[in-house]
């Protein structure tokens, strides 16, 4: 399993606002990216996407930068509607 650093700007345009929006927890965004199911890109932007299970059973995909090899910046998530 690997470990990341998760950067969060809490300013009001920042990405902790607008996953929240989503419905979505850092902890639950933290946890996906370092328990994906999957991994790839996404078709729209090119940036690395991680899909996985929350521990409470909600799969999410969630959208990000790597910054480093160390450093993942969450741009978005969101919860698959059905799943």
């Amino acid at each position: 399993m690997p470990w990341y650093d998760f950067l969060w700007s809490y300013e009001a345009d920042g990405n902790y606002e607008h996953i929240a929006e989503h419905g979505i927890s850092p902890d639950e965004v933290e946890w996906v990216v370092q328990h994906p199911l999957e991994v790839g890109s996404s078709r729209s932007s090119g940036r690395p996407v991680a899909v996985g299970r929350t521990p409470e059973g909600r799969l999410l995909i969630v959208v990000y930068e790597q910054i480093d090899d160390l450093t993942i910046y969450p741009v978005t998530a969101y919860e698959v509607e059905g799943a």
